[in-house]
């Protein structure tokens, strides 16, 4: 998983302090990125990213609807989320939009048994570009060595402050055969990782549910990893195309 309790203490200091910080793990500034949304509860406390793919549908993972409490987690209830588009810098005052309905992939227990997917409906839709989505059967995007987009407000490193801005990592799909030999429990069918054998570029803590793009399309969520941008440990997402007509 991508999101951890200490994330959120460590963002809202990032905030306090207003410094500068690097976002990702090997990451560089984002361009304009629209369709590229936070999600924060009802206090602006960051948790999670997503897409925006229709005025009033945002894609994320499902393991961000539950909420890390000290003892134990609670699912976190539409009136408590709040999106927030059109802000790169999340320092920056600007409106929240409410989410009106949730969905979770009815199969989802834990990230590393899969199917961490989940679509949020927004109380009103907003004004930003949308993301087109993968298509169905889509082998393509999935190909090893396709360069793939990430981007996210996480961590810039374990134990690192997470960015008030929001940053990019390029990094390249693995093949299933290798994820599968770094991966317990990995799953072609539903998931696909990305990564550099040697590390450095990655997704961190705070980055779930973020996007990962090719060719500009929408192609898959962050969903968690061992740590991030260990050497032989590629970080692994939610293969959106298996999940199309969900979507």
């Amino acid at each position: 998983m991508r999101t951890t309790v200490s994330f959120v203490a460590a963002i809202t200091a990032v905030f306090a302090s207003a410094t500068p910080a690097h976002a990702v793990v090997g990451g560089t500034e984002a361009p304009d990125t629209p369709w590229a949304v936070a999600l924060t509860d009802a206090n602006g406390r960051l948790f999670c990213g997503g897409a925006l793919v229709a005025p009033d549908r945002v894609v994320t993972a499902a393991h961000c609807l539950t909420e890390q409490l000290a003892l134990t987690k609670r699912d976190r209830s539409p009136q408590a989320i709040r999106v927030v588009a059109g802000r790169s810098d999340l320092r920056a005052g600007g409106p929240s939009v409410r989410v009106a309905g949730v969905w979770k992939h009815p199969d989802f227990r834990e990230v590393t048994k899969g199917d961490d997917v989940a679509v949020l409906t927004l109380s009103e839709p907003l004004p930003q570009a949308t993301v087109p989505l993968v298509d169905a059967g889509d082998t393509a995007s999935y190909a090893p060595g396709t360069g793939a987009t990430v981007l996210g407000w996480g961590r810039t490193a374990e134990g690192a402050e997470p960015s008030p801005t929001l940053r990019q990592v390029d990094v390249p799909v693995v093949s299933d055969a290798d994820c599968g030999r770094a991966v317990p429990r990995f799953r072609p069918d539903g998931m696909v990782c990305a990564g550099l054998p040697e590390g450095g570029k990655d997704a961190c803590e705070g980055d779930s549910g973020g996007p990962m793009v090719v060719r500009g399309r929408l192609v898959g969520v962050v969903s968690y990893g061992t740590g991030c941008a260990r050497p032989g440990e590629p970080g692994v997402y939610t293969r959106l195309a298996a999940y199309r007509s969900h979507l």
